[in-house]
């Protein structure tokens, strides 16, 4: 964009989560697509998002509009980004399910930004972030589901929203970054660790030829006793 800089943007959809628990659902959509950016070295500083809900008769479409707005608000406020434009419809086509599309934006310096590949073996892999949780297990699973009356049971599927510790990791991440000590980063998505970890080493080694990786999940940060090794790689 001149001056040495580049945008670096996201945007993606976090629609059942949202039909489910619509506060949480917006918010932590909003929290994924910061972390999107953040990870690749850049400050987000927008969120944008464009919103279709069901008839506004509809017995679920008032509290779904005011979970929704107050989620992606929420979030964006104590992670301190903010949302500098939206769309909102309605139509009674989408009183089964709405759509939650959120975009974030960042600033970041041309020649200094990060990605998931160059990882090379020898190196220590941080986890960083909130501890792990049973919530948001199986979310991906989730999101590709038909829904049905019931659909309560999938609350926990809904991953809980922490943009105060998110705060904290965009600035820890940032000033981290001014350092030579960064190879590669990703931060985790619908599969938790399995996807984060996976890509890094898909795509590490010199060349790009894919190299392993050694993971010891009893020094994975735990919030809940008793976690399995499938819960804490999925979550």
């Amino acid at each position: 964009i001149g001056d040495g800089q580049a945008a670096i943007f996201k945007m993606e959809s976090h629609n059942h989560p949202s039909y489910i628990e619509p506060y949480q659902g917006a918010a932590t959509g909003v929290g994924g697509i910061l972390r999107d950016v953040f990870t690749m070295g850049a400050r987000p500083i927008a969120l944008v998002n464009a919103l279709r809900f069901g008839d506004p008769s509809h017995p679920k479409t008032r509290s779904l509009v005011a979970g929704v707005v107050a989620g992606i608000g929420g979030y964006g406020n104590c992670v301190g980004v903010p949302t500098v434009a939206g769309e909102t419809q309605f139509d009674e086509g989408y009183n089964g399910n709405i759509l939650v599309n959120a975009m974030a934006v960042g600033l970041a310096d041309q020649d200094k930004i990060f990605y998931a590949r160059g990882a090379t073996p020898g190196n220590p892999i941080f986890y960083v972030g909130s501890k792990t949780g049973r919530d948001g297990i199986h979310g991906a699973t989730m999101a590709s589901a038909e829904f049905s009356e019931g659909d309560e049971e999938k609350r926990p599927t809904v991953q809980v929203g922490d943009p105060f510790t998110e705060k904290l990791l965009i600035e820890a991440c940032l000033e981290l970054m001014a350092t030579d000590a960064i190879q590669a980063i990703q931060d985790m998505g619908a599969a938790g660790l399995t996807s984060s970890s996976v890509e890094m080493a898909a795509s590490g080694g010199e060349n790009g030829e894919g190299i392993g990786v050694v993971m010891d999940l009893d020094k994975v940060p735990q919030r809940e006793e008793g976690m399995t090794a499938y819960e804490i790689m999925l979550s």
